[in-house]
């Protein structure tokens, strides 16, 4: 594992921490001013920029504070150069949500890129499949 592979896999796990936390300052600390996200909730067309990342967190906080997980259960790292990209699923529910349909996980996919030598989260992506048609 190189040490791009290795300072990625510790930036997505220090965000989970502080996503699992509630601590907004960390969660936002390695992000690009212009971070794009799609998210399970609205708005569809995503989220723009570093102010509108920040004000979408904490209804999530607020769920999450009715003793909801958020823990990385697998994680994907491809880095090159300038620009990486990386893909996990996550167990994240309330208890009663994960008791109901245990398989279910969040998928998270982020672009990241170097900026001054440092990686940055440029695109973060959440969703769950779609359990609608399941038997």
């Amino acid at each position: 594992m190189t040490d791009d592979h290795e300072q990625i896999r510790a930036l997505i796990t220090r965000w989970a921490t502080a996503v699992h936390a509630g601590d907004l300052d960390t969660v936002l600390a390695d992000h690009a001013d212009d971070i794009v996200m799609f998210d399970v909730p609205p708005p569809y067309e995503g989220v723009r920029g570093i102010d509108a990342y920040r004000d979408a967190w904490p209804p999530f906080f607020e769920w999450q504070a009715q003793g909801a997980v958020f823990e990385v259960e697998t994680l994907d790292v491809v880095a090159g150069a300038e620009v990486a990209y990386a893909f996990a699923l996550l167990r994240c529910g309330t208890p009663d949500e994960l008791a109901g349909n245990p398989a279910n996980r969040l998928r998270l996919t982020l672009g990241l890129r170097k900026e001054q030598a440092r990686w940055v989260v440029a695109h973060e992506h959440h969703s769950f499949p779609d359990l609608s048609g399941a038997s």
